[in-house]
């Protein structure tokens, strides 16, 4: 189901057939778990990042402050 058909469907629910109307909770659920799942993702890979970032920033500020 294409984006223009979903907010047509979405725009006029209320004259919507039930075959459309399960047709654009189909696509909105899968639209909300792909969602979901990057966020997911991209939350773990922040805090790896972050977690990385902070040992480098660690080790840098013990080299200058001795240096």
């Amino acid at each position: 189901m294409d984006n223009s058909k979903v907010l047509d469907i979405l725009k006029n629910y209320k004259s919507s057939s039930n075959k459309e109307l399960t047709e654009v909770m189909d696509f909105l659920n899968g639209d909300f778990e792909k969602t979901k799942d990057l966020i997911v993702k991209l939350t773990y890979h922040l805090d790896t990042t972050e977690e990385a970032y902070n040992k480098v920033f660690e080790e840098y500020k013990k080299r200058v402050n001795n240096g």
